[in-house]
């Protein structure tokens, strides 16, 4: 069987990326831009940018020069490539081989997939729409090899799919930056004005080595199938997925918790032989009517410990509703982290949060009353109060930085609510204010503390907060915001409580 190989190019990969983030972006011209020796140069723009003639390389202050109204945002070094192996990881499904072409491409190896899509044309079409629905702008090119393939993804302007056989023709009329040469090679060739492939196609092999190089010629081989190209497939991580099908339908509770446990066994197995732990796994129930049921966990730290994620799933069997029974259990782990081995002790005093115990307690109460019954917070680096802290991704997540200093209350409003408050003058504490239908005389107060707002994340006044006490001992946490105006009513507001 010959070997057939598709190209796809992104034109305009990152930009897209951004269009469908940014949807603003869409009717703007706009760059990537990149620090090179003191200087920021255009690494990628979109196709309003480029119609406007802004180019790669450009200095971004001629771009600017050239289009007044461009946006200039900074790339972020490998943004390219993350997006190709995403993009690259979609594509296996119509091809088992694929590679990552940088900075903008892919290559599949599609020998012998395109006649499950009735022909390459067919094949051709339903990648590139697909591709083209998602958001991003793509052209393909089909042919014997990788650079024909290639070049003609990128250069050819006839048909996409090559003829077996029939490279040399579609070379022929191309530029020779077609062939994926260096860049001093293709300005010696124009400086000798060999603009086209077919110019210099024909010279003496001594000739073409002895002005230009080897490189010229290992292309001009490669594309024409003269030398071997190989590609480098992706590599995708296999999904830690078990099956059990059975003889007999399975109709009762006693059955599936068996049925768990065995396809936890071989699951285990696999984590714990490659050193990784499990956050969240799904069971499905294939019934024999032709329905699925489906029950999820998820551990506050990455565990292989068959005995606590059966418990876990044990919990979630009174939601399981056999009906008629069920065949088929698949086990699938979501979501798997390297799991570190604990540091084993002779006793300990003070285990905390990070005891084994306390964090299979923590899972069975999360599994059993919902994942949002424990949250685990940590400090933030933002000084406006709603954003002080941020929600742990694990229980073993370690803070970024310290706890701040200033004293807060132990119980923050989610969101401030506006109260009535008597000042016996301007920018002094208040002597009483009005919650809730209730008046609350202060026999103490310490203040104000002036906290500013995040002017780069949103606008308004800053706030001066005071720390008050009632006559009854509670302690409440209030603020005015902005400066003291006569005209200008209900500004103070409660934002927390102290315990």
């Amino acid at each position: 069987m010959a070997k057939r190989y598709l190209s796809i190019w992104f034109r305009y990969l990152t930009t897209d990326w951004l269009i469908l983030h940014r949807t603003a972006l869409k009717e703007r011209p706009f760059v990537f831009a990149i620090p090179v020796h003191g200087r920021k140069l255009v690494s990628a723009m979109n196709a309003i940018a480029e119609a406007e003639g802004i180019e790669i390389n450009m200095p971004t202050a001629d771009a600017k020069a050239l289009v007044p109204g461009l946006e200039i945002i900074d790339d972020k070094p490998g943004r390219n490539l993350k997006l190709l192996k995403g993009l690259g990881e979609w594509c296996i499904r119509y091809a088992p081989i694929v590679s990552i072409d940088p900075p903008d491409g892919l290559v599949l190896d599609i020998s012998g997939c395109t006649h499950l899509w009735n022909g390459e044309r067919e094949y051709l079409k339903e990648i590139v729409n697909r591709i083209k629905s998602k958001g991003y702008y793509a052209r393909a090119a089909i042919a014997d090899t990788v650079g024909t393939a290639w070049a003609i993804s990128r250069y050819g302007s006839l048909s996409p799919i090559i003829a077996e056989g029939e490279q040399i023709e579609a070379l022929l009329p191309l530029s020779p930056a077609a062939l994926r040469i260096e860049e001093i090679v293709l300005q010696r060739l124009h400086k000798l004005g060999l603009t086209q492939i077919q110019s210099f196609i024909g010279m003496p092999r001594s000739v073409l080595r002895r002005r230009f190089g080897d490189d010229l010629l290992l292309r001009l081989g490669q594309a024409l199938g003269q030398e071997e190209e190989v590609i480098e497939p992706l590599q995708v991580q296999q999904a830690h997925t078990e099956r059990l099908p059975c003889l007999e339908p399975i109709k009762t509770a006693t059955g599936i918790e068996i049925a768990i446990k065995r396809l936890l066994e071989k699951l285990c197995g696999r984590l714990i032989q490659g050193g990784m732990g499990l956050r969240s796994a799904k069971l499905l129930c294939y019934r024999i009517d032709g329905r699925v049921v489906e029950v999820s966990i998820g551990t506050n730290a990455a565990s292989n410990s068959q005995d606590h994620l059966l418990a876990l799933f044990v919990l979630k069997i009174p939601g399981i509703a056999p009906a008629l029974g069920i065949e088929l259990f698949v086990i699938e782990a979501t979501k798997i982290e390297e799991l570190i081995p604990p540091q084993e002790v002779l006793w300990a005093v003070n285990p905390g949060v990070n005891d084994n115990s306390v964090t299979e307690l923590l899972d069975r109460l999360t599994v059993k009353a919902g994942a949002t019954i424990v949250n685990r917070y940590l400090p933030d680096e933002h000084y406006w109060p709603e954003r002080t802290t941020k929600l742990a991704s694990s229980i073993d997540e370690k803070p970024a930085i310290s706890w701040h200093n200033n004293p807060r209350p132990t119980q923050l409003l989610t969101k401030p609510e506006r109260i009535e408050v008597s000042v016996p003058i301007p920018d002094y504490a208040p002597m009483l204010f009005r919650y809730k239908g209730v008046t609350h005389n202060i026999r103490k107060a310490d203040g104000p503390e002036r906290i500013e707002r995040e002017w780069w994340m949103d606008e308004g006044e800053h706030r001066d907060y005071y720390q008050v006490e009632d006559e009854m001992g509670q302690r409440y946490w209030l603020f005015r915001s902005g400066h003291y105006q006569n005209e200008k009513a209900q500004q103070w507001f409660i934002h927390g409580y102290f315990a």
